[in-house]
C-alpha cells in the first residue's frame, strides 16, 4: 500500500521517531491506527449502556468502593464486555 500524506504529517512522524518514542515510521502509523480502532469501539457503545456504567461507578464511589485506576485493565474490561478482544 502506498500512502501520500502532507508534509506536516511526515514531519510529525519523523519527530516521533527521532524523539525515540517509536522505532520506525510504521510504528507511528500503527499506533495511530490502534487509537482509531479504540475510538471506533467507544463510538459504537450505546449511550444508555455508558450512562448505566457511569451510574454504577458513581454509586460505588459514594459507598467508598474505590480502587486504584488501572487504564490498561479498564480498557481490557471494556473490550471484553463489547466483544472486541
Amino acid at each position: 500500500m502506498t500512502i501520500t500524506m502532507s508534509a506536516e504529517s511526515e514531519r510529525f512522524i519523523s519527530e516521533q521517531v527521532a524523539g525515540g518514542k517509536y522505532a520506525s515510521p510504521e510504528d507511528v502509523i500503527q499506533a495511530g491506527l490502534e487509537l482509531l480502532r479504540e475510538q471506533e469501539l467507544i463510538d459504537r457503545w450505546p449511550i444508555e449502556d455508558l450512562r448505566r456504567e457511569i451510574e454504577i461507578g458513581v454509586a460505588e464511589a459514594d459507598r467508598g468502593e474505590l480502587a486504584p485506576f488501572d487504564p490498561v485493565g479498564t480498557l481490557a474490561e471494556v473490550r471484553r464486555r463489547k466483544g472486541g478482544a
